[in-house]
């Protein structure tokens, strides 16, 4: 079927969205301005900077429309702004789309599921051919042909009148074959503090950040488990609107969220069935050094055997210390399954993701 106007005048627009939209990453990224719509699987991305065609006329002083009596640029019936107006188009663009544009920009490897496949699943597929079905699935080939075979043999076929008329027996119809397709899944942990010195600002680069990470995570895994715990002194878990918005006054003891991830991670996503990816934030504060070794003791012998990867995120606060980053490093600097990177504001999202993902586990 040859390819109609409108489809190559859509394809030449989806180049052109998917060059703006790599264009303009960092922007989207660090500022958050991504719309999702269809119950989140589509997303509503501003493109400012695409200028559609429009026809210009030239002036060679004679008459005609648009001629007459006032200067160019003069408005009807009114007064002439000073400035220009702004124009911003809307293009929506799929999960799965931005994902790839994220992958591309950023050069990442597709991730590598280990261990076993978690989920198996029926898939059917209409590879066979059965001599009865619903009308739906007449398959008119192999009718088609069956009945020319037919009437060729039985010498009622006319080259001057190629009439075919297929009989019940003639008729053939798809059919699916049901088989059994692995399937891996994913569990995504995500940590954060919620003490009084991550503010408001703090939770937004986090916000932002999580999204983009969801976004390529889901584009690698058919199923993905979502789950999020805040922590002060105390870890407790929480939907993901209070994971953005919950503030506490307490102060901070990190090991707390980590004993309770271990404990979810046991309970509901044993490693030999899933991949596991835990994301923490943090200002790097914690409650005292004691507290710290325990962090250091749970991630080496309990959290990073059961996980895919274990990313730290420090986001630079007023209030926080930083310190915990400088000791993940000093302890696991040679351990790939941990990766920690600091945020010092929005502009340093699309690097931490970077970071985050470019070893591909």
């Amino acid at each position: 079927m040859p390819m109609r106007r409108v489809d190559t005048d859509v394809s030449r627009f989806r180049r052109i969205v998917r060059g703006q939209i790599r264009k303009n990453l960092r922007r989207y990224v660090s500022q958050g301005e991504l719309k999702t719509l269809q119950g989140g699987r589509v997303v509503s991305v501003p493109l400012p900077e695409i200028h559609l065609p429009q026809f210009t006329f030239g002036d060679r002083g004679g008459s005609g429309v648009g001629q007459g009596e006032g200067e160019a640029g003069e408005a009807v019936g009114g007064e002439p702004g000073e400035e220009s107006g702004e124009h911003e188009l809307e293009a929506e663009v799929t999960l799965e789309e931005l994902a790839q544009i994220l992958g591309e920009e950023l050069e990442l490897p597709r991730i590598e599921p280990r261990g076993r496949q978690s989920v198996v699943t029926d898939v059917r597929r209409y590879r066979d051919i059965r001599r009865v079905g619903p009308r739906s699935l007449r398959h008119f080939k192999r009718t088609f042909r069956n009945a020319l075979q037919r009437q060729i043999a039985a010498g009622t076929y006319d080259p001057a009148c190629p009439r075919i008329v297929p009989r019940p027996d003639d008729e053939r119809f798809r059919s699916f074959d049901v088989t059994p397709v692995p399937e891996s899944s994913a569990a995504v942990l995500y940590m954060m503090d919620v003490s009084g010195s991550m503010g408001a600002e703090q939770k937004e680069i986090v916000r932002n950040t999580a999204f983009w990470l969801d976004t390529w995570i889901r584009s690698q895994y058919r199923n993905v488990a979502t789950r999020y715990v805040v922590h002060d002194a105390a870890a407790r878990e929480v939907d993901r609107h209070n994971f953005f918005h919950l503030k506490e006054a307490g102060g901070t003891k990190i090991s707390s969220a980590y004993r309770l991830v271990d404990r979810m991670i046991d309970d509901d996503y044993p490693p030999d069935q899933w991949n596991v990816y835990c994301f923490q934030f943090s200002d790097g504060d914690n409650w005292s050094g004691g507290d710290t070794a325990e962090c250091m003791r749970l991630l080496d012998e309990d959290l990073l055997p059961k996980s895919n990867q274990f990313a730290y995120g420090q986001v630079k606060s007023a209030y926080g210390s930083g310190q915990f980053k400088h000791d993940l490093d000093q302890r696991f600097d040679d351990d790939d399954r941990l990766v920690t990177c600091d945020i010092p504001d929005r502009d340093g999202i699309l690097d931490c993701i970077r970071e985050f993902l470019r070893r591909g586990r």
